[in-house]
């Protein structure tokens, strides 16, 4: 594809005049056209943005064959339909978090797009995260040993969320980290929350994954805490880590600690039991990685256009969108 490309975003929120600001900043983009039934948001978009197109009619966006792409940021339960539709005409499309509602949905988008031959893309945007993808190459390498287990916190006094819960709202992002870095799918998903503000609608959640490899994953969400916290501890073999993504000094922390099993110096025998072993606390340096960051929705959004441009097929595409789906359909039963 040599031409510019023209996108409709249908839904335009919270997160959607960030979609639109980075998707016009990037030089293969013709123009958007924004769609949402606030009018008044649509004013607001249009007198920041004088270039792009606002209509609050989805169709205009669905039947218009001068749209290559559509990026659905809408309320959860709306993104299989609308993404559904769009594929069907024939647009590539950006799907934002979570990636459908269950694992029939998110399949049949998979399917669609393969019989179309469309980009379908997962908006975990996260993956996109310098600091992300720095740990990743971290764990890949074998600095950190064997990973034991990783421990997860994403908590904020609101934004409170009346189509899904806390869980939906925010363990994407988790969940989509814990199977990038871990290349592995859980062999056991439970969960347990509660529902303090809204009847049914669980504000505060503990997610637990458990690994074949014997990796445990447990991930806190909450919109009911009085800081704001997005933190992940690697506990491993060799060094553990600490990722805190609104640190804006040191968002990785590589901690040269660790229990070191040794053999009892008074050991003669060649066949050891626990017992032949003592337990050292190793204490030793804290490094802070350095980190070329950029915005993390910029390198999707570009992410999504050179896929269309070129061919390619998307870090988080639908198959990594239907992952996460089937741990949040598997966990939402205990719920």
């Amino acid at each position: 594809m040599n031409k510019k490309i023209k996108i409709g975003q249908i839904g335009c929120g919270y997160w959607g005049p960030n979609l639109v600001r980075n998707f016009l900043n990037n030089k293969q983009v013709e123009n958007i056209i924004v769609c949402d039934s606030n009018k008044e948001m649509l004013r607001k978009i249009s007198a920041k943005y004088p270039s792009i197109e606002t209509t609050d009619i989805s169709d205009t966006i669905i039947n218009d064959l001068s749209i290559d792409a559509v990026i659905i940021a809408l309320p959860a339960k709306l993104h299989y339909e609308y993404a559904k539709k769009a594929i069907l005409a024939g647009k590539h499309v950006l799907v934002e978090k979570p990636f459908a509602m269950n694992s029939f949905e998110a399949n049949d988008l998979i399917k669609i797009g393969k019989e179309k031959n469309k980009v379908v893309m997962a908006g975990h945007t996260f993956i996109y995260n310098a600091a992300v993808k720095k740990i990743k190459k971290i764990i890949d390498s074998g600095e950190l040993g064997e990973i034991y287990y990783i421990f997860s916190q994403r908590l904020n006094l609101g934004r409170v969320r009346q189509d899904v819960n806390a869980m939906w709202n925010l363990a994407p992002h988790d969940i989509s980290i814990v199977l990038y870095w871990l290349n592995e799918k859980p062999s056991k998903v439970y969960a347990n929350g509660k529902s303090f503000l809204q009847k049914n609608i669980e504000d505060l959640v503990f997610l637990h994954l458990d690994f074949p490899s014997g990796k445990s994953v447990h991930i806190h969400v909450s919109w009911l805490d009085p800081c704001k916290t997005r933190k992940m501890i690697i506990v491993a073999s060799k060094k553990m880590l600490i990722y805190d993504d609104v640190s804006t000094e040191a968002k990785i922390m590589i901690y040269d600690k660790g229990i070191d099993k040794t053999l009892k110096d008074d050991i003669k025998h060649e066949i050891y039991d626990f017992a032949s072993f003592q337990l050292q606390t190793r204490i030793g340096d804290i490094l802070i990685p350095q980190i070329d960051f950029d915005e993390p929705l910029k390198e999707e959004t570009n992410h999504f256009i050179d896929c269309i441009m070129n061919g390619k097929l998307p870090i988080t595409g639908g198959k990594e969108g239907l992952e996460v789906v089937e741990i949040l359909e598997k966990a939402q039963k205990y719920l």
